[in-house]
């Protein structure tokens, strides 16, 4: 009877656990979806969403919005592959629900350009392939959600310097085939290439490319030296502090302060900042190119001014000036007594000279004595 009842017991047991185990079974089998080189602009909607593996090479895929909407539901993906499509940037929080995904793989893409969360929620990824690529630029922020990343492969870019915060689980990376410049930008990627226990694969391949005197040299061994670049350091540091300290000091005389009773209105204008010397120099410039040009505009506009002040002044001669100049004088001779004292004097008028009609009828005014005395 005990017999038939452990039995019984063992029975039941069975039950109860085979469906649980047969799911669990079912979800760790690897599911293949293989939609490799059918032009593909869109990643299909229609795939079944326990896929774990998902091949979508040599299509013209572009990574949009649609795409990382579908790429959504496949939260048991653990590897995909979007090489050899036709990939430019890759923005943020494009594989963000992905959070099972170990290898990610979009080389051999025209990539020029990675957002600093394009990699948010990778947290189990493990293998990272972005070789192949036209990238020129890394933000150094870019790997660092990656905490589980063993393999980075960045070969073959447009690279010419890179920063990596410390990624303390990576073995293997792959450097070789980009425009590597062995200047100061360098010596941190250096410094962590030689004190890490990262692998870097294809050293012999991975030189620089500038100047010339370093190019037979590996990246992680070319004669880099960090007296000088920190002696260049101190100095643009140097520099710049200057240079914000010019800036500084002239917007403090552009917004210097003001009175509280400039205006008698409980300091409303407390706020409005001071001219400086600058727009002081600048006005005083301006009012005498105006006035000059004022004075200029007046002499040359005005010419009877230029005549009053300058020159003589001229009367206009009308006709009938000289007949009634001489009746004039006629009448004023005749008027006066006979002298017959050989002792006054005796005054003579000399016409000197005649009105000439002339072509702008002007004659010119001189002191001429007109008078003479004889005893």
């Amino acid at each position: 009877l005990n017999m038939r009842f452990s039995w019984l017991v063992i029975w039941a047991g069975t039950l109860v656990l085979n469906p649980a185990t047969a799911d669990s079974n079912i979800a760790s089998q690897p599911v293949t979806c293989e939609e490799s080189g059918k032009n593909l602009t869109d990643i299909p909607s229609n795939l079944f969403q326990n896929v774990t593996k998902l091949s979508l090479e040599n299509n013209k895929i572009t990574l949009k919005d649609s795409d990382k909407e579908i790429l959504q539901n496949f939260i048991n993906l653990t590897e995909l592959y979007l090489n050899r499509n036709m990939i430019t940037v890759v923005h943020d929080n494009s594989f963000c629900s992905l959070t099972n995904l170990l290898i990610l793989d979009i080389s051999n893409n025209q990539i020029t350009r990675v957002h600093k969360a394009a990699f948010a929620g990778l947290n189990q990824l493990s293998k990272l392939n972005l070789s192949h690529n036209v990238i020129t630029q890394l933000d150094s922020d870019v790997f660092t959600s990656l905490n589980s990343l063993t393999v980075l492969d960045l070969q073959y870019n447009h690279l010419k310097s890179l920063y990596i915060k410390s990624l303390f689980k990576l073995t293997t990376i792959v450097l070789s085939g980009n425009l590597w410049i062995c200047s100061c930008d360098l010596l941190d990627l250096k410094k962590w290439l030689t004190t890490s226990n990262v692998t870097m694969e294809n050293e012999n391949n991975t030189t620089c490319t500038f100047p010339d005197s370093k190019k037979k040299f590996s990246i992680k061994t070319a004669p880099i030296q960090p007296t000088a670049c920190k002696t260049e350091k101190s100095s643009l540091e140097n520099t710049e502090t200057s240079t914000s300290a010019i800036e500084f000091e002239s917007s403090d005389l552009s917004t210097g302060p003001t009175t509280n009773n400039s205006t008698g209105n409980n300091g409303t204008d407390a706020g409005l900042p001071l001219i400086g010397k600058s727009w002081t120099f600048l006005a005083g410039v301006l009012g005498f190119v105006l006035s000059t040009t004022l004075l200029i505009f007046t002499a040359i506009k005005c010419p009877t001014w230029y005549h009053y002040v300058v020159s003589y002044r001229h009367r206009r001669l009308q006709a009938n000036d000289s007949e009634m100049f001489e009746q004039e004088f006629s009448a004023d001779m005749s008027s006066s007594p006979t002298s017959t004292n050989d002792d006054d004097p005796i005054v003579i008028f000399e016409k000197f000279h005649e009105f000439v009609s002339g072509e702008d009828e002007y004659i010119e005014d001189k002191y001429i004595d007109s008078y003479e005395t004889e005893e």
